[in-house]
């Protein structure tokens, strides 16, 4: 049975699983729950610093995308750190520490930029027994207009300052959260580095609106007829999160970073992407808010049964297997030939495939045959985009196939070249040709 324990920069857990800093992990009651239910690990919700705690709004916080089925695909929050005392999260955090001494405990910790809030806090957060800290940088609402969260989290500067701060005072590992509210997420995740983190988690959630109440014209959530921006997350930033954890990931100044991975992780699956990504971990939020704790249960046995099919003994053997094959556009290898093939037995005649290629793509597809409704790909002009893979209804109905070299591509009247070939090199790139003369 694969061999799921976690070490991330010293802070060991039984999985991979953390629980993200977020209504799910505000007091003491929910965490010993999700312990309970099997999750390594949580990020406390965000501390703030001694004093009078932060006033959250009173009414809707949270607005949602739904998928045909209402299935929950993304979600965006107004919600800001925790508005309980500051002195109370610390008690209980120590209190849970001591019950459950082989889980992770993280500190997520949001005060404002001077060196003396952060000297201040993080002694009484280190007194808790808490394995690290997070920094939050990466809150894109409420708090980013009082300079903190995302405000700090797009300056590289502001980051690398807060973070020498930190390894100055505090003995525990350093994790900084970074935004996704920035134009080139490997500008913060250098800055990171160059301050000393222990590693960085990403992403933190999306600057959003994600709908508009036609009645009241106002932004959703609505709190007395007006609205806000938030922050986005769930399923539907799945794509962006992994782009992002790539990009820290193949980034030669920021190679061997560690990356604790977040952004719309709902099952095993998705878990398994992030890790081969480069991620150490992972940290969860919507799902456990849709679905609750139990969640976990899947995600373990899911990502166990996966790695011990495919031969992989520990989480060492698969972290960062995809990273080498991730490149940019312009080595892709131009010489590859691939066409659409359409299983006429699975095919259940929906017209979608002819429709895409018809109306949007190559018109490769016909849609009647001999009089009678058929759908088949036109070698000579199918360009091998695989847009009538992704709408196609049917799974596996329409595949791609690849052309063996020296086989001819009948849409160019070539043969296919066995040798690779990229834009770099290509007569047409304009680059290629200065190179040469």
């Amino acid at each position: 049975m694969a061999d799921l324990r976690n070490n991330f920069v010293g802070i060991k857990s039984p999985n991979p699983f953390w629980l993200a800093s977020a209504p799910p992990t505000d007091k003491a009651y929910n965490v010993e729950r999700a312990f309970k239910a099997g999750w390594g690990g949580v990020v406390w919700k965000t501390l703030g610093e001694e004093g009078p705690p932060v006033v959250n709004v009173n009414g809707p916080r949270y607005g949602a995308i739904w998928g045909a089925d209402r299935r929950l695909l993304g979600l965006n929050n107004i919600e800001l750190i925790t508005d309980r005392d500051l002195y109370t999260n610390l008690r209980e955090m120590k209190q849970v520490k001591m019950n459950w001494p082989d889980r992770a405990l993280i500190a997520s910790i949001m005060v404002p930029c001077e060196e003396q809030a952060w000297k201040s806090i993080l002694p009484l957060v280190e007194e808790t027994g808490a394995d690290g800290i997070e920094l939050n940088f990466g809150c894109p609402h409420g708090m980013s207009e009082r300079g903190m969260g995302s405000a700090v989290g797009q300056v590289p500067e502001y980051i690398e300052m807060v973070v020498r701060w930190c390894k100055q005072y505090t003995r525990m590992p350093v994790i900084t959260k970074l935004t996704p509210n920035i134009t080139d997420i490997r500008r913060p995740a250098r800055a990171a580095k160059a301050g000393g983190t222990d590693a960085v988690s990403l992403i933190n959630t999306i600057n959003s609106i994600v709908s508009v109440d036609l009645d009241n014209f106002a932004p959703n959530p609505t709190v007395g007829g007006k609205g806000s921006h938030g922050g986005y997350c769930g399923p539907a930033v799945k794509p962006i999160a992994l782009n992002m954890v790539a990009e820290i990931a193949r980034d030669p100044e920021t190679y061997g970073l560690p990356i604790s991975g977040i952004g719309g992780i709902t099952t095993w699956r998705d878990a398994a992407e992030f890790l081969v990504l480069g991620a150490g971990n992972v940290q969860v939020c919507t799902a456990a808010m849709t679905y609750g704790f139990k969640i976990v249960d899947e995600m373990i046995s899911g990502l166990s049964d996966w790695m011990d099919e495919k031969g992989h003994r520990t989480l060492d053997d698969i972290t960062g297997r995809a990273v080498p094959n991730v490149t940019d556009w312009q080595y892709l290898n131009l010489n590859y030939i691939a066409k659409a093939k359409i299983d006429q037995d699975a095919c259940i005649k929906c017209g979608r495939c002819h429709i895409a290629c018809e109306d949007t793509s190559h018109q490769a597809i016909t849609n009647v045959v001999n009089g009678l409704r058929h759908f088949e790909v036109i070698e000579e002009e199918c360009v091998g985009c695989n847009l009538c893979v992704n709408v196609c209804p049917v799974e596996n109905c329409i595949t791609m196939e690849p052309l063996a070299a020296g086989t001819l591509d009948k849409r160019t009247g070539r043969v296919v070249d066995p040798n690779y070939a990229n834009w770099t090199t290509h007569p047409n790139n304009p680059m290629a040709r200065q190179a040469a003369e």
